[in-house]
């Protein structure tokens, strides 16, 4: 069994705004000395881990991150004929196996139900949740100490196992992530433009108020994106609790939705889905390693001799592959890839060589 899978992708957007920045703009960074477009690997990951693709694949072993353990147990008391001050309690006590809540505010009487982080909480341990409460309910009493062992180390959801999980309050239940995501970048250097837009009322007929009913800016640009993920199959396998079958599953779901999957930004906007145009996925032992540093010096217009950015993103990809191999010796032991393109390989035989 070759220890890693590393996936490299190339996918080209039409004008969007993918991923905002704190003013709202499509987030960038400096990369060789130039302006790159950026999508985050958080919101590459939300992207993939929330899609119908991902959630239908794995059905039953997707968990869910939230806050709101307590106010969800709090509501499932009350419903059940607890009495409020009664159903609280239980609740916080539920609620606190996962983390530290918050303090309670005058005006928000619920908010000491919450918990403090985010919390990804696997199927299993919501089965439990649920099944305390309804004990606590058919027997109309606090839950007991031994009943709140709701963490669960072994038989983690997918997304879990992939992603990782940390509890600042019980360490133990810890997951190491299985699955590096790198920040996507454009390949090519970028300027943000503005579009700038209105609204017309529908019912002014334009007699006395010719004017827009709203205006307002939106930035936005487009790219050619390489993004690279890295698979620890052997920690995957490990964090399902030895589960090969369900493995095997769960990076075939994450390969496919990465290359299918769009992240939700602007998307009624700009309706900027995609699929990747390049993607090479590697299998090996060897030392993982990105080729991001193909595209140190930007993809230009200037030296293309008549094919666009994407034939040219990959033949930079390609030659630094090579190079890599020829200094390092083979970087992975074996390869597969799809080329849009060109119009070479195919996605079920891309999913499967990740997948056995």
């Amino acid at each position: 069994m070759s220890r890693f899978v590393q996936i490299h992708l190339l996918t080209s957007y039409p004008p969007a705004n993918l991923n905002r920045d704190d003013q709202g703009r499509p987030k960038t960074a400096k990369m060789g000395g130039f302006d790159r477009l950026r999508v985050s690997s958080q919101s590459l990951k939300r992207a993939w881990r929330t899609s119908d693709l991902f959630q239908q694949a794995l059905s039953e072993h997707v968990g869910t991150r939230t806050k709101l353990l307590g106010v969800t147990a709090y509501d499932k008391l009350v419903a059940g004929g607890v009495k409020e001050k009664q159903a609280k309690e239980w609740a916080q006590k539920i609620a606190g196996v996962f983390g530290a809540l918050k303090k309670a505010k005058e005006k928000e009487p619920l908010v000491d139900l919450e918990i403090e982080q985010l919390v990804h909480v696997s199927p299993s341990e919501m089965r439990g949740i649920d099944d305390l409460i309804a004990t606590l309910i058919s027997q109309n009493r606090a839950p007991e100490e031994a009943e709140l062992g709701l963490l669960r180390k072994q038989g983690q959801s997918a997304d879990i196992a992939l992603f990782g999980r940390m509890l600042a309050s019980s360490p133990a239940y810890n997951v190491d992530a299985a699955c590096q995501v790198a920040h996507a970048i454009s390949v090519h250097p970028v300027v943000i433009e503005d579009d700038y837009f209105t609204a017309v009322d529908d019912l002014n007929d334009g007699s006395e108020d010719a004017g827009a009913a709203h205006i307002g800016e939106t930035g936005f640009a487009a790219g050619l994106f390489y993004s690279y993920i890295c698979i620890n199959r052997e920690l995957l396998v490990d964090n399902l609790g030895g589960d090969e079958a369900l493995a095997q599953k769960a990076i075939k779901a994450l390969t496919e939705a990465a290359v299918k999957v769009s992240p939700e930004g602007k998307q009624n906007s700009f309706g900027s889905r995609a699929y990747a145009s390049y993607a090479l996925a590697e299998k090996g032992d060897q030392q993982p390693r990105s080729l991001s540093v193909a595209f140190l010096k930007p993809i230009t217009s200037q030296g293309i001799e008549g094919d666009d950015f994407g034939t040219a993103a990959v033949a930079a990809l390609t030659t630094q592959r090579n190079n890599m191999d020829a200094v390092y010796g083979p970087c992975a032991d074996t390869c597969c890839e799809l080329n849009v393109f060109q119009g070479k390989g195919t996605l079920p035989e891309l999913l499967k060589f990740v997948a056995e």
